[in-house]
């Protein structure tokens, strides 16, 4: 079973596509978007979740990384 957070890889104009429970909820920039629209979608502890495999799935790169190297 797949995280309830998942962190897309980069698209091709910067950012990663977030989705939570298979929505998309945004394209964060920055870890802080990313906290950001997991509080709006209910997740108040959501910097404590960010390292949680069990809570989020980083996919197509580096965890915390949203710009191309």
């Amino acid at each position: 079973m797949s995280a309830p957070i998942v962190v897309h890889g980069l698209s091709p104009t910067g950012g990663r596509s977030v989705a939570v429970n298979g929505q998309i909820v945004g394209l964060a920039h920055t870890d802080r978007d990313l906290v950001e629209f997991l509080r709006r979608a209910g997740l108040d502890d959501a910097w404590d979740l960010l390292d949680d495999p069990h809570w989020t799935e980083w996919r197509g790169g580096r965890a915390h990384r949203y710009e191309a190297a």
